[in-house]
């Protein structure tokens, strides 16, 4: 059994939750638009003085991996290549 008039003051709560959590995830978007804004300059500042952005992007990935799984996926790349008379 609920107490009369309690319906509303939970309601309310969980109202002003859902609204905090929606807030804090725009938030959160409005800062990773700026992060990627920034990120897409850096790419252009690297373009601008003469290195390949494609390659920049490429050792960004690399350099994320693990060491192990890096060596697996180039181990298996060199595979790749060879049976295709790559290299």
């Amino acid at each position: 059994m609920t107490i009369p008039g309690t319906e509303r003051v939970e309601h309310r709560s969980v109202d002003d939750r859902l609204r905090l959590l929606i807030e804090r995830v725009e938030r959160l978007e409005d800062e990773k638009k700026g992060i990627s804004d920034d990120i897409r300059d850096v790419y252009n500042e690297l373009k601008a003085v003469g290195y390949d952005v494609k390659i920049a992007r490429q050792i960004v990935r690399i350099r994320k991996m693990k060491p192990d799984d890096r060596r697996e996926m180039e181990s298996l790349l060199d595979t790749y290549k060879s049976a295709l008379g790559i290299d």
